[in-house]
């Protein structure tokens, strides 16, 4: 009786450890993913904070006793039901359907933390140090809502938006400016109700929901007039957001790892979010704004080159003899490969390549893909060599040297128009393909980029096209080099 007593008096001090420890996981992990070499392990290590957390939790909860048996059966069933979703989701999801997954987690966290803070707002003040009903308490509780709100339906239509399920296209929402006034008008009255305690005669469960309505509403009306080609960037946002939702949830419930870790979410989220829109020389307000395609910008002034411009196509076999007689190649992959699955191909002509004495490098753009280190994790499937893939500060000016600057599935990251002013990827920084001796561009038909205007790269006299499917076409070379 006097160790279950001790036990328990000591459960929230062993708490409060367990919990720091997971914390410090979570930090560690997060150093890991700093690079592609050590992401797994960083990987491993928050899972295993997670683990030790939410063990922690449960043990805890069960001290304090649940209300009821049905309590417990649902918390047990949350847990496996969640952890069973988690693993065949992200088995089966491919990988250029990674960022609807990323914003579906980020709609489940921002709606989980938004319900955390709307149960303690709700819930009867109990005995003790009551953090949830104080004023700081109730102010992030307000927080809690109104960010997990908006995390909830913006991230729902971000992943609606990349599915194709929602329309791409930046959606004009009639009145917008006044249902933003109104919307944030009631979230800053409702929220003045709940820290207050003023009902004015309504039960204040109608404040705490009205905050949730008008907060879904904002998130509706934030994502809908974004571009497609822009949610990558705001799903990066809605990420920030959910980890501050949690942070927020956090202090509501007093608990130091659900503050650790939205912490972190948030500002890694928010970190990645300025690194993404500097990557294509926009100011992140600029992105949140409107997507690319906008612009007022004279296409045919600013030099785009037009579907009537010739362009120069080559053959699988004569790829084959530039590929195997060069001294240097380099291979830039962009979402054309993710796509197509061409990465193991990709990886075989790259050792086949390698056994004739030729060097070969990869060129990341830090946009490629459809989120950050998409290319990275493609390739490191396939198994290609971490040292062999460069980021653009450090291939580019490797490509003056290049004999052959082979793109695969790659567009507006390679595009010249970049360096003048009037386009609308003025500025960007791109991988300065049109300097290598030789480019060849591996691509479906003459399709153009998520800037929607044509790559002048195409039409330079160094570059010749493959058309056709990245695999299929990949796969053909590697027959040719073989046969030479």
């Amino acid at each position: 009786m006097m160790i279950a007593t001790f036990t328990t008096d000591k459960l929230p001090t062993i708490a409060w450890f367990v919990y720091l420890l997971s914390a410090i996981l979570f930090i560690q992990g997060l150093r890991y993913m700093n690079s592609p070499k050590t992401a797994r392990k960083g990987n491993f290590v928050s899972i295993a904070g997670m683990i030790i957390a939410s063990v922690m939790a449960i043990i805890d909860s069960s001290a304090a006793g649940f209300h009821s048996g049905i309590a417990l059966g649902m918390l047990i069933a949350g847990v496996v039901l969640g952890a069973i979703i988690g693993v065949v989701s992200a088995k089966k999801v491919h990988m250029t359907a990674m960022p609807q997954l990323v914003s579906l987690f980020n709609t489940v966290g921002g709606g989980a933390a938004a319900l955390v803070a709307i149960n303690d707002a709700l819930s009867p003040a109990h005995g003790g140090i009551d953090i949830g009903h104080s004023v700081p308490g109730l102010i992030s509780a307000a927080l809690g809502i109104i960010i997990g709100a908006i995390t909830f339906s913006g991230s729902l239509v971000a992943a609606g938006k990349l599915q194709g399920i929602v329309s791409g296209s930046a959606i004009k929402i009639p009145g917008k400016l006044v249902i933003d006034l109104i919307s944030l008008a009631g979230v800053i009255f409702f929220s003045f109700m709940l820290v207050t305690g003023q009902g004015f005669g309504y039960p204040m469960w109608v404040a705490v929901v009205l905050i949730a309505v008008f907060g879904l509403i904002l998130g509706l009306t934030f994502a809908l007039p974004i571009g497609g080609a822009d949610m990558p960037v705001v799903i990066s946002v809605l990420n920030a957001c959910t980890g501050t939702a949690v942070a927020m949830a956090g202090f509501v419930i007093n608990n130091l790892v659900m503050i650790v870790a939205g912490a972190l979410v948030g500002a890694a989220g928010a970190i990645l979010s300025l690194l993404m829109a500097k990557a294509m020389n926009r100011s992140l307000l600029s992105v949140l704004g409107g997507g690319f395609g906008n612009s007022d910008t004279d296409s045919t002034s600013a030099g785009e080159t037009g579907d009537s411009a010739p362009l120069r196509e080559t053959s699988a076999d004569d790829l084959a003899v530039q590929l195997a007689y060069a001294n240097s190649v380099i291979i830039v992959p962009g979402y054309g490969l993710a796509v197509a699955g061409a990465q193991h191909e990709i990886a075989d002509l790259t050792k086949l390549l390698e056994e004739k004495g030729v060097d070969v490098k990869f060129a990341i753009h830090p946009v490629a893909g459809r989120m950050p280190g998409h290319m990275n994790v493609l390739l490191a499937e396939a198994n290609i060599p971490y040292e062999k893939l460069l980021d653009m500060d450090d291939v580019n000016p490797l490509f003056q040297t290049a004999d052959v600057a082979l793109v695969v599935g790659a567009n507006d990251v390679t595009n010249p128009a970049a360096r003048r002013q009037g386009t609308p990827i003025s500025g960007m920084p791109i991988l300065d393909v049109d300097k290598a001796k030789s480019a060849v561009v591996v691509k479906r038909g003459r399709g153009k980029g998520y800037a929607g205007i044509e790559n002048e790269l195409y039409s330079l006299p160094n570059t010749s096209m493959l058309y056709g499917d990245a695999k299929k076409a990949i796969a053909d070379v590697i027959v040719a080099v073989k046969e030479l």
